[in-house]
């Protein structure tokens, strides 16, 4: 009797459950797995799901699709198999950060997003297991909002000494063999490790490209160990303390700890303000751009940008902030309105508020979720 197949999800599950159940196992026969037009096909829809610029040879989904998506994973495939596989080289492209610094991406290919995305599939569950409770950057099914929630729970707790660590020019430093080693901790597959050292070459003498699909994964994998050290640090890199009125920022957000009115303590933490600056600098320069356009087509550029930074931002207690936003943003409106009739002033008699949240269609919606965790008695 011939044994079914394991499909790609009921894998990804068996690995999890025998990586969390004995720590130190080493996994084999990983690279069949890898090279499955079941994973194959799976990464190609998350790439694709994730859209995104064309890598350094042009190719768009778009064309892929056009000429036949299963013989561009066939031919994928045949090389994986043949170990004639080669990663191009990822095409670069600068995004601006706050305070005018930027950030460098590197853009894969999509035959090498794919490829990424197919090993990423495979040994994510293994080393899923191993990661801390505590650590939620790029791990499937945690956000931002859960780490931030997190934190605030700690301070409901009285956990009120802080380790303010920060890590510069983090995935531009990671030193491949070290790196290597950690896998191997883990991976007891040649063709599965060659795979990774050709990718990570592609790459550069060191560093893992941020914008690579499995860059991610190896990043926490890198530092595991020091989220291991930080859940036991009892000392601080930054003598930050709560109980003494500091504050720490944490994920764009500011935390301190305050007395509510019914003599409990309590978090409180809302949008940094550099944050907040940052966000108006760009609104005003779509403002300075668009002057001389219509209404309509100033709130189409602004809207998108107002409902990424609230929804971010749209937890803890941002309720301040995000009046200090609406205000600024409809009096912007209302002076736009006023230049095209060559009028000073912000026309508070000639619009009313329901005419520019309803008719224009200005973004209106600042709601603020509740914070999750429940103030305590202060002691």
């Amino acid at each position: 009797m011939t044994k079914a197949p394991i499909s790609l999800q009921d894998l990804r599950r068996s690995l999890y459950v025998k990586a969390k159940a004995e720590p130190t196992w080493r996994f084999w026969g990983l690279y069949v797995h890898v090279c499955k037009m079941e994973t194959l096909d799976e990464a190609y829809r998350m790439a694709q799901k994730n859209d995104g610029a064309p890598g350094i040879d042009g190719v768009t989904f778009e064309a892929i699709e056009e000429s036949g998506v299963e013989g561009f994973l066939g031919q994928i495939r045949d090389e994986l198999i043949t170990s004639t596989y080669r990663p191009m080289r990822a095409r670069k492209k600068e995004i601006p950060k706050d305070g005018g610094k930027v950030r460098v991406l590197s853009i894969p290919a999509i035959r090498d997003r794919v490829v990424q995305g197919a090993l990423k599939l495979i040994l994510e569950p293994i080393f899923e297991a191993d990661f801390q409770p505590g650590s939620y950057g790029y791990r499937p099914k945690r956000t931002a909002h859960q780490a931030v929630n997190r934190v605030a729970q700690a301070i409901v707790e009285s956990k009120t000494r802080i380790i303010d660590i920060d890590l510069r020019a983090y995935f531009d430093n990671v030193q491949h063999h070290l790196l290597l080693e950690k896998v191997a901790r883990r991976v007891h597959d040649d063709e599965v490790m060659h795979l990774l050292k050709t990718m990570l070459k592609a790459t550069g003498a060191k560093g893992v490209p941020q914008g690579g699909v499995i860059s991610p994964l190896l990043s926490n994998l890198y530092l595991t160990e020091v989220d291991r050290m930080l859940e036991r640090a009892m000392e601080t890199t930054r003598n930050v303390d709560l109980a003494k009125g500091d504050s720490f920022t944490f994920l764009g957000f500011e935390f301190r700890r305050i007395l509510s009115r019914k003599g409990a303590w309590r978090p409180n933490y809302t949008p940094k303000l550099t944050k907040r600056t940052a966000l108006l600098g760009k609104l005003r320069d779509v403002f300075r751009r668009f002057a001389s356009q219509p209404v309509g087509r100033v709130i189409e550029r602004i809207n998108p940008i107002l409902r990424g930074w609230v929804n971010y931002f749209a937890v803890g207690h941002s309720s301040r902030c995000f009046s200090f936003v609406k205000d600024w943003v409809e009096k912007k409106i209302r002076r736009h309105l006023m230049r095209a009739r060559k009028r000073k002033g912000f026309g508070w008699q000639r619009w009313s508020r329901p005419w520019l949240y309803g008719k224009l269609g200005l973004f209106n919606a600042y709601r603020v979720h509740r914070p999750g965790p429940k103030a305590q008695p202060a002691g």
